[in-house]
């Protein structure tokens, strides 16, 4: 069948034209189009590119709305991740995390411990532990770094990551196109057709000749996160949908007294709940929570922001030293929250997503605002039921309930199938890892890749271990289009400690050496590459500047 990276020159009348291809969009076309839609999904970049790709990535199972009562986020939110951890085990796997119980916190350990408890009872049937207090013995002999810090004891929260978030939204991507929805990336929409009173479809730049083509839709979905009231622009001056909030998260290497489970904790400075995570060989600490008014197109961490969060670990793991020396890089963006007027703390805005169908001159236009991570695919079935009613086609069960993900093994157990494809691989056994853990099943066609090609098996970047077949099977697969979707977001060679940059000229020049691009284009995506990355702040590239 067409791959991933088939190109449309021209695509046909859909029942549902999405724009935006972030978590929503994706969890939105992939449920109209698993229901029999025929849907066209758009986006400016590339799948997953902005918001989706920053966030703390985690699959949580709604604890912090407990204190809220908002106990229908809670039930959803457990809901979710059981069903992430079913259908897509290969993504989304347990990661316990310790939550201090400190004196002079917003919240008694008491408190908390009961919270622990009381969500357990809402999770009657998790596939995850039961939660548990943890005392001090065990506190030194598992987290030495916290107990030198004073900390006596805590609750052990079972919840869910899903690490590499990039490779879900182009999973996501893939189940839509096999359902049916055409996938264009890297194309602009510059206005929304509006006929007799309504809105049917859209027009938008291609990203091949540049030209303006169009999209007839009988029902067209604003689901482009940060630049919703952008595309509601459109259409005429709206009231402001969107509040964005800034979030940044610093990047380290293991430091004095890291911890190796997550670290769910208040910030000293606000009480701001805060993470220490382990990830992908490293840290991860976040995430800060801002009100945003900024541009959209870059966004990054300044001092203030790093300062916060390194001030935040070095008190809660005093050994830890931490400085903005030791933050290899960075990633920030915004959250597409509701706009509250005169917002004094961001913490207090809904994390519940809002569904509005347009009446009058945008009726046909459905706007999405919010939405979470975990709970994207329960957003894509309402979007879907109220789309269907919509259209007058007949009420049906969620398809994606129980639909297990392209690179899920499906019935095989996960850890058999894991095993069993690095025991029959020919390719070095860091190598085969690398390959199940970053694609699932979709290991076994770059494995093949690999094996017919030698050249191809040769490791490309030592720090990651990528190969070059995941190049090739990028590009001609998985719609990548550019340097930047290969490297950030299909192989996430880019989340190593240069943020690819040694690695990205070796994947261009595989390209060009396998006849997928010319030389031209190819020195054009280096260069872009170099130019892309510095949202990143990587620190290579200041102590590059440092030497000059």
């Amino acid at each position: 069948m067409p791959s991933l990276s088939t190109y449309r020159s021209r695509v046909e009348p859909v029942d549902v034209a999405v724009i935006g291809a972030g978590i929503n969009g994706l969890a939105v076309a992939r449920e109209a189009a698993a229901r029999g839609m025929s849907v066209a999904l758009i986006d400016q970049d590339d799948v997953g590119a902005r918001t989706s790709a920053i966030s703390t990535r985690l699959v949580h199972g709604g604890l912090k709305y407990l204190e809220r009562f908002e106990l229908n986020l809670v039930f959803e939110s457990i809901r979710e991740r059981n069903i992430l951890l079913k259908q897509a085990p290969h993504l989304v796997r347990p990661y316990p995390m310790l939550i201090p119980f400190s004196a002079g916190q917003s919240r008694p350990g008491w408190l908390l411990a009961c919270g622990l408890m009381l969500h357990d009872v809402l999770s009657a049937g998790k596939k995850l532990p039961l939660n548990r207090v943890v005392f001090r013995k065990r506190i030194e002999r598992s987290w030495p770094g916290l107990a030198e810090g004073g900390l006596k004891w805590g609750g052990l929260f079972q919840d869910a990551q899903v690490s590499l978030t990039e490779r879900l939204t182009v999973e996501l991507a893939t189940d839509a196109y096999r359902n049916g929805a055409v996938v264009l990336t890297h194309a602009r929409v510059e206005s929304l057709i509006q006929t007799d009173g309504r809105v049917t479809g859209l027009r938008y730049r291609d990203r091949d000749d540049r030209s303006l083509k169009e999209i007839e839709a009988r029902i067209v979905v604003n689901a482009a996160g940060p630049w919703v009231d952008d595309i509601l622009g459109m259409a005429g001056a709206q009231d402001r949908k969107i509040g964005p909030t800034k979030g940044s998260h610093a990047i380290v290497d293991r430091f004095p007294g890291a911890p190796d489970t997550c670290i769910f904790f208040e910030s000293p400075a606000d009480s701001r709940p805060m993470f220490v995570l382990p990830w992908a060989g490293r840290y991860m600490i976040g995430t800060t929570d801002l009100p945003y008014d900024g541009r959209l197109d870059v966004i990054v961490m300044d001092a203030d922001e790093t300062k916060y969060l390194l001030d935040a670990v070095n008190d809660l793991i005093p050994q830890a030293g931490l400085t903005p020396d030791d933050v290899l890089w960075s990633y920030s963006g915004v959250r597409p929250l509701p706009y509250v007027a005169n917002l004094d703390d961001p913490a207090q805005v809904t994390r519940d997503h809002q569904i509005l169908s347009h009446e009058g001159e945008l009726t046909g236009l459905v706007t999405i605002i919010g939405g979470k991570l975990t709970t994207h695919r329960a957003l894509g079935e309402q979007v879907a039921k109220l789309l269907a009613r919509t259209l007058g086609l007949a009420s049906a069960a969620s398809p994606t309930r129980t639909a297990p993900l392209p690179g899920s093994p499906g019935s095989e157990p996960w850890p058999e199938f894991h095993a069993r494809f690095i025991r029959s691989s020919r390719l070095p056994h860091a190598v085969a890892t690398r390959l199940v853990d970053t694609y699932g099943t979709a290991a076994s066609a770059i494995d093949a890749i690999a094996t017919s090609q030698p050249e191809l098996a040769e490791v490309l970047d030592e720090d990651s271990g990528a190969i070059g077949a995941e190049i090739i099977y990028a590009a001609r697969e998985e719609g990548a289009h550019t340097l930047e979707d290969i490297v950030l977001r299909r192989t996430l060679i880019g989340i190593n400690r240069d943020v690819g940059l040694s690695a990205a000229p070796v994947a261009a020049e595989i390209l060009v050496s396998h006849g997928d691009w010319s030389r031209e284009y190819a020195d054009a995506q280096v260069h872009a590459y170099k130019q892309a990355v510095r949202r990143f702040n990587p620190r290579v590239l200041a102590d590059d500047t440092a030497q000059q």
